[in-house]
């Protein structure tokens, strides 16, 4: 698009451009303008009918995710870069669970042709600037129109000779470790669904996810032998090296502290913040398992242990001081 052309374009719809008025064209032109330098894994980045990313390992690590408006964000409560970040964050913390080291993303947006681009563009600069975090790029992707506004996000990552942490590699006597914010963004979630927007901590963390990316492949190098990142709730995802596993997780309750903005958030909206703690997702948290031998680092809380299947409650891959979880749902289920 020519700046004589957009110049007309948005003074006739009042300094608004839409995607109908910029085309899809316009539109990807704008969007790749926002992404920054390329990383030193991308050869080619958008332009191509295809990118190419290095890929010295030989193996390439990949993911995918999705982001639907008005079941995974609102526009009313999240901004555009807000968004971008929250997409970006949700595939790169996949990465870094199987210890490796994020490369590049690919995006696809699909969108109401009256979305003004502007949104667009806010969501591109979010979607850079937390790639950024990792020395990734966002590489290429696609645009369609749809009444719905969804975002899918593809990343890719690169084990540098790793083997790839696996939830199938758990085993009895490891201990139970978390890296980074835990039921935060469910606490958030909840304050904002009742209508409030304070403490802001909290508020932003379901809005911005703040992801330990590093850890990951620190974890595989100390010699970790799963992980996995908390999109859907600690419970459910730990029952999920649980079960790859055939092992049992007992998590402790006490090795969890409540940090005073949630705790006054629960009084105050009369909830257990536990439930948010145990069962809350997309802090993107990650969650590992560790021979009981090696020596975690600070930014490591133990706060379980791996145990045989025989140990636990039939039925119960993961259990919270030797019993079954009774405080509702133990995560999120897209269907449920």
């Amino acid at each position: 698009m020519t700046r004589g052309v957009g110049d007309t374009i948005e003074h006739h719809v009042g300094g608004r451009v839409t995607l109908a008025t910029a085309g899809e064209f316009g539109l990807i032109s704008r969007v790749t303008a926002r992404l920054g330098a390329a990383s030193p894994s991308v050869l080619l980045g958008p332009g191509d009918d295809a990118a190419l990313v290095a890929a010295p390992d030989a193996r390439v690590v990949a993911s995918t995710d999705v982001l639907v408006d008005g079941r995974h964000f609102r526009r009313d409560w999240s901004s555009a870069r807000d968004v971008g970040h929250r997409a970006a964050a949700a595939n790169l913390a996949d990465i870094a669970a199987m210890g490796a080291r994020p490369t590049a993303l690919l995006v696809a947006l699909c969108a109401p042709a009256n979305l003004q681009i502007s949104w667009a563009e806010e969501l591109a600069d979010g979607l850079a600037a937390e790639a950024a975090k990792t020395g990734a790029t966002v590489v290429g992707g696609d645009t369609s129109a749809s009444p719905t506004l969804t975002i899918a996000v593809t990343a890719l990552g690169d084990l540098e000779g790793r083997a790839p942490l696996v939830r199938s590699g758990a085993r009895p006597g490891d201990v139970v470790a978390v890296a980074g914010r835990i039921g935060h963004a469910a606490a958030g979630y909840t304050i904002l669904s009742r209508g409030f927007r304070s403490p802001k901590l909290l508020v932003d963390a379901h809005r911005r996810p703040e992801v330990p990316y590093h850890l990951g492949p620190v974890a595989a190098r100390m010699g970790a032998t799963s992980m996995i990142d908390v999109s859907d709730g600690l419970l459910a995802d730990l029952g999920h090296i649980a079960a790859a596993s055939g092992v049992g997780i007992d998590l402790r309750r006490s090795a969890f502290s409540v940090p005073e903005p949630m705790r006054d958030a629960a009084t105050a909206l009369g909830v257990d913040p536990y439930g948010w703690i145990l069962a809350g997702g997309d802090d993107h948290a990650l969650a590992a398992t560790f021979p009981p031998d090696i020596e975690l680092p600070a930014e490591w809380l133990v706060v379980g242990t791996v145990v045989p299947s025989s140990l636990l409650t039939a039925g119960d891959g993961v259990t919270v001081d030797g019993r079954r979880y009774s405080g509702g749902a133990p995560g999120w289920d897209h269907f449920r």
